[in-house]
């Protein structure tokens, strides 16, 4: 929540590259910026992990995922917390409607809530490389394939299922009716 409310407007606060794929999916986002925001991505987690691996060594091997489930309920998990976090994010990211000021805390309480359910089983990454630059600085890949596919995949979804079912154009600057009931 915090480095989201600190550099959301700077970068849009893109931490995960399954958001930057998504926000490219769905065009609210330039494809051509992609491959850099990915890479300063990859490259920051794997800093990162190496940075946690030296100071906690040998109490921490740099923060792996696994799953302690199967690889079928790991990939669901992942998929349906991202799915959730994605349509959060685009909710509060991309309609006008919706109080910008709040976008931290709404993605931060998101995140939290995503934790609580699925950290016990899949480790609530929702992140490739919130599990990549661990798995590299361990030399830990075990089942790393589920959490580069499943948040991509959910996030495409969350995206685009939020920009499907929210309203648009004419329809989004009609003024609301109010309808009062009287007995």
């Amino acid at each position: 929540m915090i480095v989201i409310l600190s550099t959301g407007h700077i970068s849009g606060a893109h931490l995960n590259p399954s958001l930057t794929i998504a926000f490219a999916a769905l065009r609210h986002f330039p494809w051509a910026h992609v491959p850099g925001y990915i890479a300063a991505q990859v490259s920051a987690s794997i800093c990162a992990s190496f940075a946690l691996k030296g100071v906690f060594h040998p109490f921490m091997s740099g923060g792996v995922t696994v799953p302690s489930v199967s690889t079928g309920q790991a990939f669901a998990l992942e998929f349906l917390i991202t799915f959730n976090l994605l349509f959060v994010v685009t909710a509060v990211a991309t309609d006008t409607r919706a109080v910008g000021e709040l976008a931290g805390i709404a993605v931060g309480a998101t995140v939290m809530l995503n934790i609580l359910v699925a950290g016990p089983s899949s480790g609530g990454s929702m992140n490739p490389v919130r599990t990549l630059g661990p798995a590299v600085a361990a030399g830990n890949y075990k089942a790393v394939w589920i959490y580069l596919l499943a948040p991509t995949l959910g996030a495409l979804a969350g995206a685009g299922i939020y920009t499907l079912v929210k309203l648009n154009g004419e329809e989004e600057e009609a003024p609301r009716q109010v309808r009062s009931f009287r007995r």
